[in-house]
């Protein structure tokens, strides 16, 4: 008898050292594509801990950018569209911004 292991899902590619978007950014767009979305999905989804999601979610409440509330046992995130971006450079855009420009 073979022992044959099939693969349901394609092969995962590496991914490249660096991006664009700080992983906040990245939690953010996952955040505005699934209100309801757990935090491990998060983590999934970003390449990061579940930790680390819950701190950068954490920072994001404190900074104005996001806030939750518990419905049942999960949370629904809702992210302050309007708020400025941080960095000098881009500080005249909006999260908005950002989330339709990536939407696209």
């Amino acid at each position: 008898m073979y022992n044959l292991r099939v693969s349901l899902t394609a092969p995962e590619t590496p991914r490249p050292p660096w991006t664009f978007l700080t992983n906040h950014a990245h939690v953010m767009i996952a955040i505005s594509r699934d209100p309801e979305i757990r935090q491990r999905d998060i983590a999934y989804a970003v390449g990061i801990t579940v930790g680390a999601v819950q701190r950068i979610v954490h920072e994001l409440e404190e900074g104005g950018y996001l806030r939750h509330e518990r419905v049942g046992r999960r949370n629904r995130y809702e992210i302050i569209a309007d708020q400025h971006l941080r960095h000098p450079l881009e500080n005249e855009h909006t999260v908005q911004e950002l989330i339709s420009v990536l939407e696209q």
